[in-house]
């Protein structure tokens, strides 16, 4: 035991000493590299790291540990938090007016539905992999360094827009709750395109805040919010009673029914409103400081998933019960409708709640993509100044601090309206790679399967449910939803017969009934991108040329050094219980 302590030690040291040696790279070496890119891009881009390797040796680039002061119900208010406020006062008067209309509570049940599939499998990742890189962990020790970087820089992408897009709506209620018009709280700038011309310094000023106060402590943080969460349910119960007792049943049917946009209305915006479920990723990014995550994890994201589906749907209906759909704000819709039902004060308080709810879901998901951040500079595919973790407040202090900068900016001239169905899309694909990663690592990594058949099987998977989607986008050909529909339980049937699944040795927790609730998932997520608008996938494929353009130029020559050319030099010394080695994913 003394002999492990010594080696860990020793391999901590030398992890310091490759971190604090310079590494100034000339304009020429950097042009040698970019001529090794084919090179690099083939070692790397399938390379994996082991979960041992994951929670110990890449945890120790961050200098010191992050402090493990979490349980169980405070994972339940962190998702409760962050989910709830971003949700109802964010999205719902939208999707309603333009969307779904009164069917609106529908669209959230089968969001709903499906994050929670979506939820089951990260919550076996999280179990198994309890480190604070959530989808991008779980993905680059499946998938490998690409992928697992793809998914981090579209979640890292969301949190940023979605933030700013919430804090821009705080500044709506924040108004409302002291009987202010929020244009006046805003600066009109001449010149700008709409849509990025009103100025909102209250966005800015909130998020800052809230900066500050998640670079001194998780703990006091988790705390903080807790309180602003029960406040928050208790408000949520005065809103659902008043509604369902001074609401009337005619304005579910009146004007054009309880589905005047038609089923696909319903589906679309079932899509846009699953932006309100990111929440829940923020609690498996708490892995970290979490004293049992083994136990806390599952409750903690399920539990949270559960409670916050069935407030979603009570308070979307009770929206749509107090006013007619057509007559919904877009802004902040819950205290204009209490307006038109004559109760002024409780149009001021429900400001003042929402904007409580929305402070809590921008604390959750701050601390969220702050820890994105730290693990992707940890694996160096962005520079590892982001990855240092304050050894007073163990806290990433680096990467909350600019991303807290990056959100500000962008809350201070755009508007939400413009950002949310990209959201939408990068939510939507992340959790499809998990569901799939899923599936490959209990039938492939786990159970020692050849990978080919769990590959083919994905693939025809991917293919049946885009066809299935598109047939009932299109609406063409009616009688290849039957039978694509049919072919997708056929297969996955057979597949369930023919590979083999165990679970890990001593594991306390898993997804059960597997391979269902994953292809579920993938089969849901793929449908709700589907439904989305031609804008929203020309505005991803921009953002994914990026990124994946920076991999190229940066990431895999940052990795490339890192992981091949320093281990490769022997400056960290091999042993056989620490040597970094990779694992190469199996391919046909």
């Amino acid at each position: 035991m003394e002999s492990q302590k010594t080696l860990s030690s020793s391999f901590a040291s030398n992890m310091a000493t490759v971190q604090s040696t310079p590494t100034n790279i000339s304009f020429s070496n950097y042009l040698q590299s970019l001529s090794q890119t084919p090179h690099r891009l083939r070692k790397r881009m399938l390379a994996t790291w082991t979960p041992d390797q994951e929670l110990n040796q890449v945890r120790l680039r961050s200098g010191a540990d992050m402090m493990r002061k979490l349980k169980w119900y405070d994972l339940i208010a962190l998702g409760i938090g962050g989910m709830l406020g971003v949700g109802v006062f964010v999205t719902t008067g939208p999707v309603a007016l333009k969307t779904s209309g009164p069917s609106v509570f529908i669209s959230y049940i089968i969001a709903g539905i499906s994050a929670l599939f979506s939820s089951l499998c990260y919550t076996e990742f999280s179990v198994q992999i309890p480190v604070a890189g959530g989808a991008f962990s779980y993905l680059r020790v499946t998938f490998g360094e690409f992928i697992g970087y793809f998914a981090g820089a579209n979640i890292l992408m969301e949190y940023v827009l979605s933030n700013a897009a919430v804090a821009r709506t705080f500044t709506e209620y924040l108004c409302h709750a002291v009987g202010e018009n929020p244009s006046s709280w805003r600066i009109e700038v001449d010149g700008v395109a709409e849509g990025y011309n009103m100025l909102d310094f209250p966005a800015v000023a909130l998020i800052l805040l809230l900066t500050l106060c998640l670079c001194h402590s998780t703990k006091e943080s988790s705390i903080l919010n807790l309180i602003m969460t029960v406040f928050h349910v208790i408000f949520f119960g005065f809103i659902i009673i008043v509604g369902f007792s001074k609401g009337s049943a005619r304005n579910l049917v009146e004007p054009g029914g309880l589905a005047p946009f038609g089923v696909k209305g319903v589906l679309n915006g079932a899509a846009i409103v699953y932006f309100s479920y990111i929440g829940y990723d923020s609690v498996s990014t708490m892995a970290e400081e979490i004293q049992n995550p083994a136990k806390s994890l599952p409750v903690g994201i399920l539990g949270s998933v559960l409670i916050v589906t069935g407030l979603y749907c009570l308070m979307a209906l009770s929206l749509c019960l107090l006013v007619p759909f057509n007559m919904i704000d877009k802004d902040a819709s819950f205290s204009v409708a209490f307006e038109k039902i004559g109760w002024k004060w409780a149009s001021n308080v429900v400001g003042a709640g929402a904007s409580l709810g929305i402070v809590a879901s921008l604390l959750v998901a701050m601390l969220g993509q702050a820890r994105y951040l730290c693990v992707i500079g940890r694996a160096r595919l962005v520079p590892s100044w982001f990855a240092k973790v304050n050894p007073s407040t163990g806290t990433p202090l680096n990467a909350t601090l600019f991303l807290g900068l990056c959100t500000a900016s962008i809350a201070l001239f755009t508007e939400l309206s413009i950002i949310l169905e990209i959201i939408s899309i990068s939510t939507l694909l992340v959790f499809y790679m998990v569901a799939n990663a899923l599936i490959y690592r209990r039938y492939v990594v786990i159970s020692h399967n050849p990978p080919s058949q769990t590959l083919l099987f994905l693939v025809l998977l991917s293919s049946t449910a885009i066809g299935f989607s598109m047939s009932w986008k299109l609406d063409e050909q009616w009688w290849a939803l039957p039978v694509l529909g049919g072919f997708m339980i056929a297969i996955t049937a057979f597949f369930q017969y023919m590979v083999p699944s165990v679970c890990q040795p001593n594991e306390e927790w898993s997804v059960p009934f597997m391979p269902w609730p994953a292809v579920t998932s993938i089969f849901l997520n793929v449908f709700l991108m589907t439904s989305l608008k031609a804008r929203s996938f020309q505005r991803f494929g921009i953002w994914a040329f990026l990124i994946t353009l920076f991999y190229v130029l940066y990431g895999v020559h940052s990795t490339y050094r890192a992981e091949e050319m320093e281990v490769g030099v022997g400056e960290i010394p091999h042993h056989p219980s620490i040597q970094q080695t990779k694992l190469d994913i199996q391919v046909l």
